[in-house]
């Protein structure tokens, strides 16, 4: 239990904490007059009609200039009534049983896995007081609302979105083993993934991560923000999908458990006008309010559940104020001179935790000793009864008002704010405390103190050797659990696959202008949107097809597809635009696919990860082209990109307008240089910069086939040039070389055949069109030049890793790197030019034939504005640069 201590002296009331700003009421009689007749008014006509005359007065005020305008913020106490609350639908001494099992299992989970003796690590971490803190809002949820999917039948349920507090999975794979969905053995190697397979066991991820346990986890949440934003996107994407008559996903709910410190992140908060904007009513947050961050307060001095409430009412969703448990139903019925309310007002959260640290004893004094209105609310109360008051969030009756309040609600997203307390019933061990976050370890007293809080059926021997507790599978307890979710559709988390391949035209129906082009000029980005364009209009894959711009449509050459296929809104179109008479006229559409998403990278990329995960959250493929400002993609939302890795995406990100000294006059800030060494770092993404309109038809082609048809967990990114130049046809044959990384691209005789000169000359994107000038140089000095296309550094790169690493394990070492192998055919030094730093060809060095040498030139440092040939002059990427490097190490000393 908390420990019993009595206030200490230099302890400030919670009176003195935060002083009233009331005004003077200089006429209290004509005061209470209007309170009487607004009294009376709502008693004899309603809610309704009282709703109306206060808007009335609002109007008013607004027309007369008061300055005055309705507080945002209400009293601290629960939203929904004890009249309003529907009768609870489960047994809930059952569900709290079976709730009380998984803080235990959860416990005994993290605390074995940091004890050597247990075969644990101290090294290994975890969490137990966030899910003691959100253990029956989870529960709630499992028992009485989050749908699984039944099936993908015409009126079968296809299952909610779950984004489930990340810090709390402990409480989520205990709640899997009572299912029979883990095993004992599993629980034992928490934290332990690789350590597992050789015992048979299954390793749990420490968080929910879709890429490790690709069957269990759906979203990864593990980033704080990232979880708050695509449940945002995800919703939002429902209803694309219903919009567009691919899918009707009506009747599914988009669920997330968050945390109030995480509605610090710019992520958590950048979309909640648009969820009221787009009416999301499919949504529902719950945010456990436990008070706590990881050092301490999360408003030491303010309230966070009245700071959030302000701020998502602002926001225009509908906010549920779950603060006080059922026990103080009673106190507040008493209360006739609002003591509490007032006493709620002025204490600030930084006490609020202190009081959730002591014990009852304390918090008589402390709290209802703070004036006899509230000593006499607690007269007749034991300090026990005192010490189990519950907050709202502990009370499953409550819980379950809340739930089923904000799933009903029409035309706003919901969210709930739920009041709990960080590490419920770890008593002197963490409630409350400021360290509880990282608390992993309990003594033996401790252990017994929470079996004992929580009646748990387990010895003194088994509380102290943190024995998993599992009932007989005829028990009423395990029985109750299973019923339950089989009411709901079944498990949850779950992932699945299971979506039908989609067959991907030929490149002739899309690509044959980029095929045979025969010297026309045109940039990569034109080149794609025309692609795009083509593969729209195919009759089965373009329906699946999801264009996404963060308002750069027009940049990128993309204002005809306005017309072609529309903007998605879900409102339609309510004015006539302005250039209603264009061929690239503005058109928003409820049925249109492009998905407009305005200046938010976040935004859009969040969108593109709900697209390209359709395939397992809908059983729908999707087949996602983002296409934005290259320096603002990895750079700019990295961990968004990150976590839709874990999460198995499949689709296209654009870099488009790519390169440090391609988009010329645009300065330090768009110019990219680093964006292909970030996606290097991402395992299942593979990284394109092609130089011509062929190798990116090539390279869309074969990845639309992997994603698409093939199924597989991987993601393009594909960097693109606004530098029209022209475009020749490829060599024949060259399509698998395309794909793994180079080819050669021609051969330049020395314009002198008697010299013995040569030199191999790499390059990729525009900087290409630079080497291939730099070996017409070359050759009228008398060297032999082969130039090769390199479409990907980073595929070259891993290949090359790949069998240097088979090769460390004992296997084949006859296994050449194909970069070794397609640099054979050539001789000489080896020159490696790109519009990145230099650590992006670099990545290669290891992998070259050997006895040649290796220069490589990029675009290190700050970009700058001024025209391309001023810049690749500067940066040394230009032709005379390139020649220059070949010039000097043929002629340099071995």
């Amino acid at each position: 239990m908390a420990m019993n201590n009595t206030p200490p002296k230099h302890l400030p009331s919670p009176t003195l904490t935060r002083a009233t700003q009331d005004t003077v009421d200089n006429d209290p009689e004509e005061t209470a007059e209007w309170c009487q007749a607004f009294e009376a008014l709502a008693a004899t006509q309603g809610p309704e009609r009282a709703k109306h005359m206060l808007n009335e007065l609002s109007r008013l005020a607004r027309q007369h200039r008061i300055g005055w305008q309705p507080e945002l913020e209400t009293p601290y106490i629960n939203s929904i009534d004890v009249d309003e609350q529907p009768v609870f639908p489960g047994d809930l001494a059952m569900e709290e049983r079976l709730a009380s099992l998984m803080r235990w299992n959860a416990l005994a989970m993290v605390v074995r896995a940091n004890q050597v003796e247990t075969g644990g690590s101290a090294e290994l971490g975890g969490h137990i007081a966030s899910y003691a803190s959100a253990a029956d809002l989870f529960e709630t949820g499992f028992n009485h609302f989050f749908h699984a999917r039944e099936g993908l039948g015409a009126n079968e349920h296809r299952g909610d979105l779950v984004f489930l507090q990340p810090h709390s999975a402990p409480g989520v794979y205990a709640r899997a083993f009572l299912e029979g969905r883990l095993s004992e053995q599993d629980l034992g190697f928490y934290r332990q993934e690789l350590s597992a397979a050789s015992q048979g066991a299954r390793g749990l991820s420490s968080y929910p991560h879709p890429y490790l346990m690709p069957d269990f986890w759906q979203f990864p949440t593990g980033s704080m923000g990232i979880g708050p934003i695509s449940s945002i996107y995800h919703a939002r994407f429902m209803r694309y999908l219903t919009h567009r008559r691919l899918l009707d996903c009506s009747g599914r709910k988009v669920w997330g458990v968050f945390g109030d410190g995480e509605m610090d992140e710019p992520e958590s908060m950048s979309a909640l006008t648009l969820a009221a904007r787009e009416g999301l009513d499919n949504m529902v947050w719950v945010v456990n309010c436990n008070l706590q961050r990881l050092d301490g307060p999360v408003r030491g001095n303010g309230r966070i559940i009245d700071e959030l409430e302000k701020l998502f009412a602002g926001a225009g969703w509908n906010v549920i104020k779950l603060v006080w448990g059922s026990d103080w139903d009673g106190l507040f019925a008493r209360d006739l001179t609002g003591a509490l309310v007032k006493a709620f007002a002025q204490t600030v959260d930084g006490q609020m935790q202190t009081f959730a640290a002591k014990d009852g004893r304390f918090n008589r004094d402390s709290f209802f000793g703070q004036n006899p209105e509230l000593a006499r609310l607690a007269q007749g109360m034991t300090d026990d009864q005192i010490d189990h008051l519950k907050r709202g969030g502990h009370d499953l009756v409550k819980i379950h008002a809340a739930y089923a309040k904000a799933a009903a609600h029409k035309g706003q997203p919901t969210v709930i704010l739920a009041h709990t307390k960080k590490g419920y019933g770890m008593g002197s061990a963490g409630q409350g405390k400021m360290t509880t976050h990282s608390q992993k370890k309990f003594d033996g007293n401790e252990l017994l103190a929470f079996r004992n809080r929580f009646n748990l059926p387990l010895s003194d021997e088994q509380a102290s050797n943190l024995a998993f507790y599992k009932p007989a599978k005829d028990s009423a307890e395990m029985q109750y659990m299973h019923a339950r979710r089989k009411a709901l559709g079944g498990y949850l988390p779950k992932r699945d696959t299971t979506a039908d391949p989609i067959a991907i035209p030929s490149l002739s129906a899309y690509a044959s202008f980029a095929l045979a082009p025969a010297g026309k000029e045109m940039s990569t980005t034109m080149a794609f949107v025309r692609m795009l364009g083509g593969l729209l209009k195919d009759p089965l894959l373009g329906q699946r097809i999801v264009p996404i711009v963060a308002d750069e449509a027009r940049t990128f050459g993309m204002a005809n597809l306005f017309k072609q296929v529309g903007i998605y809104s879900s409102l339609g179109q309510r004015y006539a635009p302005e250039d209603i008479g264009s061929v690239l006229s503005y058109r928003e559409a409820m049925d249109g696919q492009i998905l407009e998403e305005g200046i938010s990278e976040a935004g859009a990329l969040a969108s593109w990860t709900a697209a390209a995960t359709s395939y397992s959250v809908h059983a729908l493929a999707m087949l996602p082209f983002y296409i934005y400002y290259s320096m603002f993609g990895f750079q700019r939302v990295g961990d968004q990109i990150w976590a839709a890795a874990d999460q198995r995406a499949r689709g296209f990100l654009l870099g488009a307008t790519s390169g440090r000294t391609t988009l010329g006059g645009e300065g330090l800030q768009h110019q990219d240089g680093s964006s292909h060494l970030m996606a290097a770092t991402i395992p299942n993404c593979k990284a394109y910069d092609p130089a011509f309109a062929g190798e990116l038809a090539i390279i869309l082609d074969r990845g639309m086939r992997e994603m698409m048809f093939e199924q597989q967990d991987v993601f393009y990114y594909i960097t693109l040039m606004n530098e029209n130049y022209a475009q020749p046809d490829l060599p024949a044959g060259i399509e698998d070389q395309v794909i793994r990384g180079c080819y050669k691209f021609a051969d330049y005789p020395a314009s002198n055949n008697t010299a013995n000169a040569k030199v191999s000359l790499m390059g990729s994107g525009a900087i290409l069109t630079e080497v291939i000038k730099a070996a017409a140089l070359l050759t009228a000095q008398g060297v032999s030049v082969t130039v090769y296309s390199v479409t990907s550094w980073s595929e070259l790169a891993r290949d090359g890793a790949a069998c240097q690493q088979k090769a460390l394990n004992g296997g084949d070492t006859s296994e050449r790197p194909f970069v070794t192998q397609q640099l054979d055919s050539s001789q000489g030094p080896i020159i490696a030019a790109t519009d990145y730093v230099r650590a992006v060809p670099e990545s290669i060095r290891a992998f070259l034939p050997k006895g040649r040498s290796f220069i490589t030139l990029g675009t290190d440092g700050f970009g700058r504005s001024d025209t391309r040939a001023a810049l690749r002059e500067f940066f040394g990427v230009n032709a005379k640069s390139i020649a220059s490097a070949a010039m000097h190490q043929l002629t340099a000393p071995e």
